[in-house]
């Protein structure tokens, strides 16, 4: 039997070596073997054309040169490139935009003089004869109330914008650490990681600018003339929130907190300000008036934080001068004296001194049963 290379007839006579070396020579490569391929024509193809052959050869593929090759493989490259930058910038699912970032604090303090003598007595006394009688003592002045969602924030996005922002007015003007010169970090847990630089310089070095005063973020009194005669603080207002943008909620809050205080041993012998000494021993009513503006976006929420956009304090009884560093109440038998506020220059492109001043009324200061002598 003949192999599967022979011809069916065998390999004919005379050929040497079966006749492979007459093909030995010869290379068949691809593109030799699709153009040779043959293609039978059909009968209909036969009978309709009498001078068509019985097979036809099939057409090769058009081979394009090296370099056209290489162009055409460039230029579907750069195609594709650009259907893919397109269709990142044309596609329906953008990315969030980010946030405006925080901005920095506005704050402003306003001492409130006396008309006549600091009022002294017992705290108890003092508290029961003012407008404070019915404020209710620490974190309980400061009521949650009732929020119904907004077109892009959940009830439950309100409520928690609010109770930080209760969180923050019982740490910054309530905790007694906070008052007395203590450590701040509990405030500045609260706020926004774009206000820790502002919040840091305001610390260390209080300046009466309007955006560095130590005063403008939380209350805090001169420990060398002033001390808490009662820990318990008596406050009294409101807070409200609201939707400011279709990212971002606002907080409202406008407080009153009132803080029974006496002089230290210090204040006794140099009195620091005002006029006149301290009554040894006797308790005096300080009142200050919060009014602050929180903003939260949605990663303030998430945080656990919140930015403080404004600030505004009223506080006596105090002499008529700044406050930047501390709180320096008028106490018991003190008055104000003749001092005025720094002059403002309207004129002046370096900075606007925000230092004011104001008039207590008669009526905002209490009338103790057993007035300190």
């Amino acid at each position: 039997m003949s192999g599967r290379g022979d011809p069916p007839e065998g390999t004919p006579d005379g050929a040497p070596g079966g006749g492979e070396d007459e093909y030995r020579s010869m290379v068949f490569d691809e593109s030799f073997i699709r153009a040779a391929r043959l293609k039978e024509n059909s009968a209909d193809e036969r009978l309709g054309e009498h001078h068509a052959p019985a097979v036809r050869p099939r057409r090769p593929w058009v081979r394009l040169p090296g370099s056209r090759q290489a162009l055409l493989l460039v230029l579907l490259i750069v195609i594709a490139f650009g259907t893919a930058i397109y269709m990142g910038i044309r596609h329906p699912y953008k990315a969030a935009e980010p946030g405006l970032g925080a901005q920095s604090l506005r704050s402003s303090v306003v001492p409130l003089t006396p008309p006549g003598a600091v009022p002294g007595g017992a705290p108890g006394d003092l508290f029961a004869h003012s407008p404070a009688a019915h404020f209710r003592v620490g974190a309980a002045g400061v009521n949650l109330p009732n929020v119904s969602r907004t077109p892009h924030f959940s009830g439950g996005q309100l409520a928690e914008a609010l109770r930080l922002a209760k969180e923050y007015l019982v740490r910054s003007s309530i905790d007694p650490a906070t008052l007395t010169g203590g450590s701040v970090r509990s405030v500045r847990l609260l706020l926004d990681t774009g206000q820790l630089d502002q919040f840091d310089r305001s610390m260390a070095r209080p300046v009466d600018d309007g955006r560095h005063a130590a005063t403008g973020w939380l209350i805090r009194f001169d420990q060398g003339t002033t001390a808490l005669a009662d820990k318990n603080v008596r406050v009294n207002g409101d807070l409200a929130a609201s939707e400011s943008g279709p990212d971002s909620l606002e907080v409202t809050a406008d407080y009153t907190f009132v803080y029974a205080v006496r002089a230290t041993g210090g204040a006794a012998q140099q009195p620091a300000h005002g006029t006149g000494k301290p009554v040894p021993g006797a308790s005096s009513l300080f009142t200050v008036r919060r009014e602050i503006r929180f903003r939260l976006d949605r990663e303030d929420l998430a945080g656990h934080r919140l930015e403080i956009a404004q600030s505004s304090l009223q506080a006596g009884p105090m002499a008529c001068a700044p406050q930047a560093d501390v709180l320096r109440p008028l106490l018991a038998g003190q008055h104000a004296g003749d001092a005025r506020p720094a002059g403002t220059d309207p004129y002046s492109r370096q900075g606007a001194n925000p230092s004011l001043c104001g008039r207590l009324a008669a009526t905002s200061q209490p009338t103790p049963s057993h007035p300190a002598r």
